[in-house]
């Protein structure tokens, strides 16, 4: 039941760039989906972990909770290490 209650977590923070705790709370309640405050804290945690969220006290009482875009950047210079080896593998062929 953990993985559905993380996944609707989840999706109820991606509808939104910013949260605060408070904030996320009163949409999933707001959705019918009631979690005690242990709960509620152990999902955040295992969404940071996974890498899906970031999670940041804002003041002593208050979090803020993002989800995590992920950005795709092609390096020149890896691109670069690739096509040398596959051009170092086909050298490798002797009779081709």
């Amino acid at each position: 039941m953990a993985i559905p209650i993380r996944n609707h977590v989840l999706e109820v923070i991606k509808q939104k760039e910013n949260y605060t705790d408070k904030e996320l709370e009163k949409a999933l309640t707001k959705d019918g989906t009631i979690i005690t405050e242990g709960k509620f804290n152990k999902v955040l945690l295992d969404l940071e972990i996974m890498g899906l969220i970031n999670v940041a006290w804002v003041t002593k009482d208050n979090r803020r909770i993002q989800a995590v875009t992920e950005k795709v950047e092609e390096d020149a210079y890896d691109e670069q290490i690739k096509e040398t080896q596959e051009k170092d593998y086909e050298a490798s062929f002797p009779n081709s």
